[in-house]
């Protein structure tokens, strides 16, 4: 079984054994492939890419070739226990649609993404007067699938504005790990965050 990434298993912990998940934007199927081994968990995978199609189907992972950008209106309502997206927020047309379709099909979201307010993202802008580029968004600006970048407090505002309980948020940084100044100051110092979040 090929390792988790160290995000993986953090979204895996919080994954409760013999439930239901969804995977969007679910890459070779890594994760998928890791619950189902270990949780007895009965997942899914939507994925646009052909490559990761094929890596999904090799390990006989659930997969459906999808742009998650057209919304989920294939599934119906309540039909998982989770519903995860990781590292694919930023890359979604209306993230704010997503994450009422993610609470319409599933009882609990997960999503990670990386923190366009850490320090160095701040300098680079200030001081460099361009765009970031970093471990966590390696891309140049002309380049990054990356549409929509935000701060940990600019989604805890739009969950806020959505009634979007959060339960459960982890800071890490792109090595994944944490520390106590990313606890004290996680908008300034976290470079991706975790969330785990329900209908409030």
């Amino acid at each position: 079984m090929p390792m988790l990434r160290p995000d993986l298993e953090i979204i895996s912990q919080w994954i409760k054994p013999c439930t239901r998940m969804l995977d969007l934007g679910c890459g070779d199927g890594t994760l998928l492939h890791h619950l189902r081994e270990t949780k007895q968990v009965e997942s899914y995978g939507l994925e646009i890419d052909d490559e990761n199609i094929t890596r999904c189907i090799q390990s006989c992972v659930n997969v459906i070739q999808m742009d998650i950008d057209t919304g989920l209106s294939d599934f119906d309502a309540d039909s998982f226990d989770y519903v995860v997206m990781s590292q694919t927020l930023q890359a979604m047309q209306h993230p704010d649609r997503i994450l009422d379709e993610m609470l319409r099909v599933g009882r609990e979201g997960i999503v990670t993404f990386p923190n366009f307010g850490h320090w160095l993202n701040r300098l680079q802008i200030t001081f460099g007067g361009n765009m970031p580029v970093s471990r966590v968004l390696p891309e140049p600006w002309y380049a990054t699938p990356n549409i929509h970048l935000c701060t940990l407090r600019d989604f805890e505002q739009l969950c806020a504005e959505k009634s979007i309980r959060i339960l459960q948020r982890t800071v890490v940084n792109s090595a994944h790990r944490t520390s106590p100044l990313m606890h004290s100051l996680p908008n300034l110092f976290a470079e991706i965050a975790l969330y785990r979040f329900q209908r409030g």
